[in-house]
This record gives structure tokens, sequence and C-alpha cells, in this order.
């Protein structure tokens, strides 16, 4: 089986890439051989945007997962859509780039969120535009005003966002990397990906960031939920 290159890995900030077809699935998925549209995990949405086929006509992409082995990524288009596609033709995959960003500003933007609450994360998600961690905090009397604050401040470093690989050995010998008690770090390939933002925080992850966090813009605390005795759901959004 021949697995889809992850262009997005690579350069979170490719908008389109040329790519040939693998297959195409009964369930309406279109596996290319590379791609820039990050696959559902994580968290994080799967990108979307359009396949243009080699007469030029564009066919909608709703979502990106991974396929049952992760080795591949397959563009949702729908059972009916997917028949116009053939093995082995070119095509080209452009992602709707407004929305990526802004899951990109915010996805850095929660690292930096749990740096600021520096307590296990017990899950989260990313929207276009707001996203929220939960964590197991055993005291409330957090304030959205402080966190938006502390928040800021760290954006405002505009501190540079990279990434570097490290063994599965190397992360079972420094556990304190992980932060996320519900979503774990992929296994498997023998490597795991960090992702670094300069003298704030390093933690494994697989998701795209922006280069820098001057690139996330403002941000704003926009809710504190207690989803439980021990859980406090926070929320934050982009505010420009």
């Amino acid at each position: 089986m021949t697995a889809t290159a992850y262009l997005f890995r690579e350069d979170a900030y490719a908008r389109s890439c040329t790519a040939t077809v693998l297959d195409v699935t009964p369930e309406g998925g279109i596996v290319l051989d590379r791609t820039v549209f990050y696959a559902q995990g994580g968290g994080q949405p799967g990108d979307v945007g359009v396949l243009l086929r080699p007469d030029g006509e564009p066919v909608e992409v709703t979502n990106t997962v991974y396929g049952p082995d992760r080795l591949q990524i397959l563009h949702l288009v729908g059972p009916d859509a997917a028949q116009r596609f053939t093995r082995g033709e070119e095509v080209e995959a452009q992602l709707d780039w407004e929305r990526r960003f802004k899951r990109m500003r915010v996805h850095t933007a929660l690292h930096l969120l749990s740096v600021v609450l520096p307590y296990p994360v017990t899950g989260g998600a990313i929207g276009d535009g707001d996203g929220r961690l939960d964590f197991d905090i055993p005291d409330a009397g957090l304030d959205k005003a402080d966190l938006t604050a502390k928040l800021n401040e760290l954006i405002a470093r505009d501190a540079p966002v990279t990434d570097r690989w490290i063994t599965d050995e190397e992360l079972d010998a420094n556990p304190g990397l992980v932060k996320t008690m519900s979503v774990k770090p992929p296994r498997g390939s023998g490597r795991v990906r960090l992702v670094e933002i300069e003298g704030i925080d390093l933690q494994p992850c697989g998701g795209t960031h922006v280069r820098r966090t001057g690139e996330i813009g403002r941000a704003a605390i926009t809710d504190i939920e207690k989803k439980g005795k021990q859980n406090r759901r926070v929320r934050l959004s982009l505010t420009d």
C-alpha cells in the first residue's frame, strides 16, 4: 500500500498541491499520494476545500480523515462525486485557507493556554476562530480577565514556533512532555513530533501551527465552565 505524503507536516502554509489519485473508496473518499489537507485528529478538525479534476471541475471536500491504518488520508467528497475520479489521474488539492489559518492560530493559542494554566489537560477542541481546553483543576476561582491578560502577554512575545522529532524511547524517558490525559501522542512509527514555542512550551503534537505567536493576534477567554468536581472547561476566541 502506498502511503500518503503529509505535506502539511513539512509546510503548514502550503495552500495547494498537485497529486495523483491512488484510490477511490466506497464511502466517497479520494486517496492521494500527497496532500496539504490536514486529517482530523487531536482535537483539530479535518481540512475542507476542493479537488480540481484534470478538466478544471472543482469537487468539494467536506472533511479529511485518516484511513484505517493511518498510512493514507481520505478526502471525503461523497459517494456520487467520488465516481468522477479514476486511479492515476492528476488533481490539484486546494485548501479553504481562511478556515485552516484560523484553526492554526487557535491551535497555537491553546498551547499557550496550557502554559497559562499548568494543569493536566483532559480534553480539547479547535474551531474556526475559537477553541477550548478542559483541565483537571482541584480549585475554582479562575478569572477570565486575568487569564486573557496572561494569554495575550505570551502571544505578544512573538516567539518562534518550530517542530522536531524524537524517538518513542526519548518520549518515554520524558513523560512530563505529555500534557493531555485524553489524547495520547500517536505511536507506531518509532518517532513522535514535538512542537516548541521558543522559551515557552514544548509538547507532542501532530497539528498545524503558525510560525510565530504574534500571528495569533489578540485572543480572549470567553467562558469558564464547571464540568465536574475537578474539571474546568476554558474557552477562548480570536478577537482580531
